[in-house]
């Protein structure tokens, strides 16, 4: 179905160099990137363009504009959100989504990779010694900062800064004119390794989404639609918050399967038991 196909990556901020091989190796088809496509119009990191849709329908609108561009007919696009993790609120978390389309075969595949793998962060800095540790806790200068006059100010932006000369120099210009800078992480891939990291992981769950095949239609991306809840308690056998079962859910002929026991275990530690431990 996609050997020898072309398969556009719509990105601007080299993404391309996880996807391609991933995808070039699973599914035989031929990647390429176009040079011209600027997916900032749909919102940006830092602020002064907001995005508009959630990432899931801003990641299918970068495959449909990149398509039209290249009249490719099958295309690739990610979108990541980063902030506090769903479930463990203290903990920041790079949630990163992966939309393929495949217009000849009327597909569309989502994978999902959420990660506590992150440098995500921002800070108001006063001095020379509060810019060292914040540049040391956000692995500078493997992975690029931004400087600006404070996190709600977009006149005057420096991104990208991957080394200490230029950052220095970006800090004393701000420290001179207003007394302090407001530093964060640049979470754009290219100047983040642990991001590219986390989206080159969705890539393999995509591939192997895109490999598994309906047992009813063999239509490609038969995934996980919903997971049942209530593994039973070893002890008690009182239902738990633990998964017990994952449902898969073919998008075209809508054949569901049931897995049971997704963990490979058929009851729960008494630990994670509101009757036990309650």
């Amino acid at each position: 179905m996609f050997a020898g196909r072309k398969l556009l990556i719509a990105t601007k901020h080299e993404k391309e160099k996880v996807i391609a091989p991933i995808l070039a190796r699973e599914l035989g088809v031929k990647c390429f990137v176009v040079s011209n496509f600027d997916t900032d119009e749909l919102g940006t990191f830092t602020g002064e363009i907001d995005r508009k849709e959630d990432p899931i329908n801003t990641a299918k609108k970068k495959c449909l504009m990149a398509m039209e561009l290249t009249n490719c007919d099958m295309a690739i696009a990610s979108e990541g959100s980063f902030g506090s993790h769903p479930s463990i609120f203290f903990a920041p978390a790079d949630d990163e989504f992966l939309f393929f389309i495949d217009k000849k075969n009327n597909l569309e595949i989502v994978a999902r990779e959420l990660s506590m793998d992150t440098n995500f962060s921002g800070a108001v800095i006063h001095s020379k010694q509060e810019l060292d540790e914040f540049a040391g806790r956000a692995k500078f200068p493997s992975h690029a900062l931004i400087a600006r006059k404070s996190i709600d100010d977009f006149i005057e932006i420096e991104k990208g800064i991957s080394d200490w000369g230029k950052l220095v120099d970006v800090y004393n210009h701000f420290i001179k004119l207003y007394g302090s800078v407001y530093i964060e992480t640049d979470m754009r891939a290219m100047y983040n390794p642990t991001r590219m990291n986390v989206i080159e992981s969705a890539a393999l769950k995509l591939a192997d989404k895109i490999n598994s095949c309906c047992p009813n239609c063999n239509t490609p991306g038969f995934g996980v639609t919903d997971a049942k809840l209530g593994l039973p308690c070893e002890w008690c056998r009182f239902p738990t918050q633990s998964t017990l079962s994952h449902i898969y859910t073919c998008q075209k002929c809508s054949y569901v399967k049931e897995e049971m026991y997704p963990n490979q275990k058929k009851s729960e530690d008494p630990t994670y038991c509101d009757n036990c431990n309650p």
